[in-house]
């Protein structure tokens, strides 16, 4: 059987570095070399601070940086040196979370591999599956033909999805009627047929993946003339921006129904904790419908730069003008992000948001304070909060009999960032 010695992947982002810097980690007699057209992006991968963050991820490239492994612009040398190069032989979709990508590389629960059902196709899949068996059970290294392993990527992402997207719809249905949707959401989580698994109602799921990939799944059914299949998980995509436009268009009611002028802290930028990815975060929406109303708004995240978050709010179809200049503050802590605001936003689950001094940020804002915990990590502090004095606001509960009454104002528009914009972005 050929046995692949030398491996190139095209694209050092957030699945091209990890995935390759996990297999030259498992594998040190195969020299793996990472090529990307970026050349900054390769020289942060070759510096002491990596482009991504990624629990554990460090450790790992830093292991085996310069000695089996190599980041480089020489796309045609890395191509022509290779026995396999990654995307453009196999398939080989991974199901990578971001903020346990190298705990999921190293112990996956299966890897898939298709190809094509030619001798040559099968000798390829066999020659991947031996760099896998470096560190994987034979048993969990699956091989399918290609469709099967590309369908398998976008339908396990768009289950994944619609459970969010269940569960955020059971999660309105909860505030209206006095449930409480984690406790809905652990009953049903304890049926064996169900699981717990992706059953946390929230502001809305983002990342690079579950969107794309169900339109993705979308676009596929409405090609092959499967309409009611493709309005189907259509539905999935929109409950998600549901949920996050009502998710604003609450704190907005719930602020009196204007937040024109008003200091917003927003607590978390990345789309979920534990990685600095902000694509299709959640924030960026809450964050355009907010602007859009004349809010001021105040970001803090541990992990995202401050150019991402002015480049992902800058976007033409995020925000006008001038918008950003004058209505985004990037915070250096909380504290500082929190200091004379109206109301605390939490838009990701980061585990310090528990831990913050309440009590001292309740005596800097502005009264009545309100915070809305769009991700629920504050559960076990909600009685203590309220001694305080905060008016607490959060997903899938009503936490006190006592809100401050307001009348509901009109429907937020529905926006996408995939959407094509209806202007030229200024330079």
């Amino acid at each position: 059987m050929f046995e692949i010695k030398k491996i190139c992947c095209i694209g050092a982002g957030y699945v091209g570095g990890p995935t390759c810097s996990v297999i030259a980690h498992m594998c040190p007699e195969i020299r793996v070399t990472v090529v990307d057209i970026n050349e900054s992006r390769i020289n942060a991968w070759n510096s002491p601070t990596l482009p991504i963050y990624e629990p554990g991820l460090k450790e790992v490239v830093e292991s085996c940086r310069g000695k089996n492994l190599f980041f480089s612009t020489n796309i045609d040398d890395a191509i022509k040196e290779a026995d396999l190069v990654f995307i453009s032989v196999l398939s080989n979709p991974e199901f990578l979370a971001e903020g346990t990508a190298i705990k999921d590389l190293k112990n996956p629960d299966r890897v898939l591999i298709g190809g094509d059902e030619t001798p040559e196709g099968q000798r390829a899949v066999q020659a991947l599956c031996a760099v896998y068996e470096h560190w994987v059970p034979r048993e969990k290294i699956l091989t399918t033909n290609t469709w099967s392993s590309e369908l398998s990527k976008l339908t396990a992402n768009a289950f994944l999805a619609q459970r969010i997207s269940s569960i955020n719809s059971i999660s309105a249905l909860c505030e209206a009627t006095g449930a409480d949707v984690e406790e809905v959401a652990t009953a049903i989580g304890m049926d064996q047929r169900i699981g717990s698994k992706f059953l946390k109602a929230s502001v809305g799921f983002g990342g690079s993946c579950f969107q794309k990939d169900v339109l993705n799944l979308v676009y596929l059914c409405e090609a092959l003339n499967l309409p009611e299949v493709a309005r189907y998980w259509q539905q999935v995509i929109d409950m998600n921006d549901y949920q996050r436009r009502r998710f604003a268009s609450r704190i907005i009611d719930s602020l009196f129904n204007t937040v024109t002028d008003k200091k917003i802290a927003i607590l978390g930028f990345a789309f979920k904790k534990d990685t600095g990815d902000t694509r299709e975060s959640s924030s960026i929406y809450i964050s355009k419908y907010l602007m859009d109303e004349g809010a001021h708004l105040h970001i803090y995240d541990p992990k995202v730069p401050r150019e991402q978050i002015v480049v992902d709010l800058s976007h033409p179809g995020v925000s006008k003008d001038d918008q950003v200049a004058r209505l985004v503050t990037i915070s250096k802590d909380p504290y500082e992000a929190c200091d004379g605001a109206h109301a605390v936003v939490i838009c990701t689950e980061w585990d310090m948001f528990k831990e913050l001094d309440y009590e001292r940020i309740h005596k800097k804002m502005l009264k009545p304070a309100f915070i809305f915990d769009g991700r629920r990590v504050l559960d076990g502090l909600h009685n203590e909060l309220q001694t305080i004095g905060f008016q607490i606001e959060t997903i899938g509960k009503k936490v006190s009999s006592k809100r401050i009454p307001y009348a509901p104002s009109g429907e937020i528009p529905k926006f996408s960032l995939q959407d094509m914009p209806n202007k030229k972005p200024r330079v």
